[in-house]
């Protein structure tokens, strides 16, 4: 990628609402994220590195709460989509869906199909387990990254 697109790229995310921009090409891929601005930054000599008594601050920062996950649930794994295409549970219209919610499946075992291009492909399972949830409809639209299924 040539320094003046690179260069425009950063201007329009630095212009805008967007904070983060992800492009791939052939030449490679490149990721830009907007920072949030500081407030006034003072250097800190010696004495002032040992931690405050209280911590600090931040006016209209985002509270984010961890909740613990308890021991005994299992870890969930999703299944996403690896391209754009039409989400399809079944190889045709009257035809059983590969899995529904409780379906135990293998690795490698048929999640469903994505239609793109006019070709179908088959999305295999990536984790053995049950399926949880399924999180498309039949029919839909389905973006690269998009979550599909989640499977304990």
């Amino acid at each position: 990628m040539d320094l003046r697109k690179l260069k425009t790229l950063i201007d329009l995310v630095s212009d805008s609402n967007v904070s983060e921009l992800e492009i791939t090409e052939a030449e490679g891929k490149v990721r830009i994220v907007k920072s949030l601005p500081q407030a006034n930054q003072v250097p800190l000599n010696a004495a002032q590195y040992a931690a405050p008594a209280t911590p600090p601050t931040v006016a209209a920062a985002p509270v984010v709460e961890l909740v613990a996950a308890a021991p005994d649930v299992a870890p969930v794994h999703t299944v996403k989509s690896p391209m754009v295409g039409t989400f399809y549970r079944s190889a045709s219209p009257g035809a059983a869906s590969f899995v529904e919610i409780g379906s135990v499946v293998k690795e490698g075992d048929t999640l469903c199909i994505i239609e793109a291009m006019k070709i179908l492909n088959e999305i295999e399972s990536d984790k053995s387990g049950r399926v949880a949830k399924i999180l498309c409809e039949n029919g839909q639209a389905v973006e690269y990254g998009q979550p599909m299924f989640i499977i304990e």
